[in-house]
């Protein structure tokens, strides 16, 4: 197999859009901390494999989940994949997330590996096209960009034998409102349970909540305004009712089942996570009561002991 190396990685021509969401480069990355963390810190790096969920549209693919999956390096250095543990986890996902389908897998490194083409051979039973995330886990500290690389694979001739070789392929990283609150929350949370990332969330919808505030009055002043041209209390003003017209004709259409759908789940979501943050916060407050009641009847005994 051809391996793409530094900026002579050949680039993908299939004209796909791919979108990745932060969920997944969380995973990705706390699959790898805690294998570390077990292994024995920095110096045990064991490589991470996982599975890419998401669902394919037309010519965009959206990855928005993934899982990890069991492996084991064979005496020859391949990797050979726990084929009962994925196909477990694909049927439990599937009862959740019946929407999502298997679009790809992802490794930690700094660099494709020989090995590789064997998983996404493995993976291509699943997806006629799959593609490959890889991470470095170890980025340079200049670097500013994600340490993020996607690959598809494309047939080629290669000192004339056709094989399958990584191309590299752009994305997006996309996140949805229910997303930028969850990840706002998780990045601001302080090691003693305090967080303070809920200032910034706080102004940010505070002048959402304005925005909105005063595009209702001037919706409401346009209201009246026309209402009272069409009783003849005002004159007539042609400019202005046509500028209101095709304010009106540009405005989404909202009485549809798209809209309803796409509506209640974001709305679902949204409110999925503040029942997360109000169980959290219940299940922190019982565990102080309880420590406090352990406390005392410590006290309580000692005093009855003596």
């Amino acid at each position: 197999m051809d391996v793409p190396k530094g900026e002579e990685a050949r680039q993908s021509s299939s004209g796909l859009q791919f979108h990745l969401h932060p969920l997944v480069l969380i995973n990705i990355s706390d699959h790898a901390t805690r294998i570390r963390a077990t292994s024995g810190g920095p110096s045990g790096e064991v490589r991470v494999l996982g599975c890419l969920l998401g669902q394919q549209a037309g010519r965009v693919v959206d990855i928005s989940n993934s899982f990890e999956l069991r492996h084991e390096l064979t005496a020859d250095g391949s990797v050979m994949l726990d084929d009962a543990f994925l196909t477990k986890k694909l049927e439990q996902y599937k009862q959740t997330f019946a929407h999502l389908d298997v679009v790809g897998w992802y490794a930690s490194g700094a660099a494709v590996q020989e090995t590789d083409i064997l998983i996404h051979r493995r993976v291509m039973a699943m997806n006629e096209s799959p593609v490959f995330l890889l991470m470095n886990i170890k980025p340079r500290q200049a670097q500013k960009d994600l340490p993020v690389l996607l690959y598809e694979t494309e047939l080629h001739s290669v000192e004339g034998m056709p094989q399958f070789v990584f191309v590299q392929s752009k994305y997006n990283v996309e996140t949805s409102e229910a997303e930028r609150i969850g990840i706002n929350q998780v990045a601001k949370v302080l090691p003693s349970g305090n967080d303070k990332g809920t200032d910034q969330l706080t102004a940010h919808f505070t002048s959402l909540h304005a925005a909105l505030m005063m595009l209702t009055g001037r919706l409401t002043l346009l209201h009246g305004l026309l209402s009272k041209m069409a009783a003849g209390e005002v004159a007539y003003d042609h400019a202005i009712v046509q500028q209101a017209a095709s304010l009106v004709r540009r405005l989404p259409a909202v009485k549809t089942l798209c809209f309803k759908g796409d509506f209640f789940t974001e709305y679902s979501d949204a409110m999925l996570t503040v029942l997360m943050t109000s169980v959290t916060m219940g299940a922190h407050a019982v565990n102080d009561i309880v420590d406090k009641v352990s406390i005392a009847y410590d006290k309580s005994r000692r005093r009855g002991l003596m």
